[in-house]
């Protein structure tokens, strides 16, 4: 396809700055915004992903990004964990779900620093966020973790999924207790948010909890193009759970409950269906509501990404050249509507009809659901996209 890694890396490098990774603007400049931790993780997982490959400067871009989460500002040197950003100093799932894979990548990549990293951030996951007892994380807590939030929701977990499994492979070689107890953590949190509340829907994923895990369904109703938490069945999310099922049976192997792979069929199969030009327009809304209908019918990149990502993974398990067919198709347009050739990364958000827009997003900060859709074809499909990498050597 024409979108291509190396230019995206390059585009990614100019949002280095002391402390982390900055808010790229549209025009590759960096934006006056606060240092977000998801941002910062999110590069440096990027980063030690080229690293694995070789990409000139990466592996440099991933220390850099290291040595930040490990001391910089969005690190809580006093209370422990990671401030959501240089201006918020929420404790949150969401952005520690992203500083796990950040170590396990690093750690993966042969990254300095990035072991230390990883072991600080695991357990800091399993300390403070995971709850046992329920088989999923809960979702932020005040800078001292002395005040929880009531709101639960599928978002944090399901990075938390894709977290623990990368953190499960990079550390199986030493650890492979510890890379047994997250690979059980993975497959809780994905029976009760996938076998249980999204097959109990037909199909249709909850995002959004009470404390006791009551769905609530007209959450942010008022708000529905939220960029975390909106209101209805986001498209995206059901793609990528679908993909994560897959990863998570070829962790387990000869382990792997027949769900797994059964369950990531009809949530593809769902999102397909439902969300591919569900208002008239090629492409998938951001989300839609109970019935199928658009509710915010803007295109994001992310969602198309993920659309591809779990295209290229269903295929290489299943082999369905119906499936490779949607994935190009998907990546065609793409190519042709979301790829802004000046900076070589994808426009965050369009309009139903092709138009840049920004309803939701500014700029394009976001590296990491790009490069993952670049990377996932033609890998043999393992429970982390560097295992997966260093497989493939």
């Amino acid at each position: 396809m024409q979108t291509q890694l190396a230019p995206l890396l390059a585009f990614a490098a100019r949002s280095a700055v002391p402390g982390g990774f900055g808010w790229l603007g549209d025009d590759g400049e960096l934006l006056d915004r606060p240092v977000e931790t998801w941002i910062s993780t999110r590069m440096t997982h990027v980063f030690a992903l080229g690293s694995l490959l070789g990409h000139p400067g990466a592996t440099g871009l991933a220390a850099h990004g290291v040595a930040a989460l490990r001391t910089g500002p969005l690190h809580d040197a006093e209370h422990g964990g990671w401030r959501s950003s240089t201006g918020d100093d929420t404790k949150a799932a969401y952005v520690h779900a992203f500083v796990v894979l950040a170590g396990a990548t690093a750690t993966a990549a042969g990254v300095e620093g990035g072991r230390a990293l990883l072991d600080e951030a695991l357990a800091v996951w399993e300390g403070r966020f995971w709850d046992d007892e329920q088989g999923l994380a809960r979702e932020s807590f005040d800078r001292t973790w002395a005040v929880g939030e009531d709101y639960r929701g599928a978002n944090a977990n399901m990075h938390g999924v894709e977290a623990m499994l990368a953190a499960a492979d990079a550390l199986a070689p030493t650890d492979p207790g510890t890379a047994a107890r997250l690979r059980t953590h993975t497959l809780r949190a994905t029976e009760r948010v996938v076998h249980g509340w999204t097959r109990e829907r037909d199909w249709r994923l909850p995002e959004h909890f009470t404390r006791d895990w009551e769905p609530l369904p007209d959450l942010n109703r008022d708000r529905p193009a939220d960029p975390f938490r909106p209101y209805g069945v986001t498209v995206g999310h059901q793609f990528e759970w679908s993909r994560l099922c897959l990863h998570l049976a070829a962790a387990l192997g000869e382990h792997a409950p027949g769900w797994l792979t059964a369950d990531a069929d009809r949530l593809f199969v769902a999102a397909a269906e439902r969300g591919w030009a569900a208002d008239g327009h090629e492409g998938f809304p951001y989300t839609l509501d109970w019935d199928d209908a658009p509710v915010v019918g803007a295109r994001m990149h992310w969602v198309l990404c993920e659309a591809v990502a779990a295209a290229a993974v269903r295929y290489a398990v299943t082999g369905d050249p119906r499936t490779a067919t949607l994935q190009r198709t998907w990546a065609e347009l793409g190519d042709r509507l979301f790829l802004d050739p000046s900076t070589g990364s994808w426009h965050h958000e369009l309009t139903p009809t092709g138009e840049v827009g920004s309803g939701t997003w500014t700029g394009q900060p976001d590296a990491y659901h790009l490069a993952q859709m670049l990377l996932l074809p033609g890998l043999p499909v393992r429970g982390s996209l560097a295992a997966a990498l260093l497989a493939a050597r």
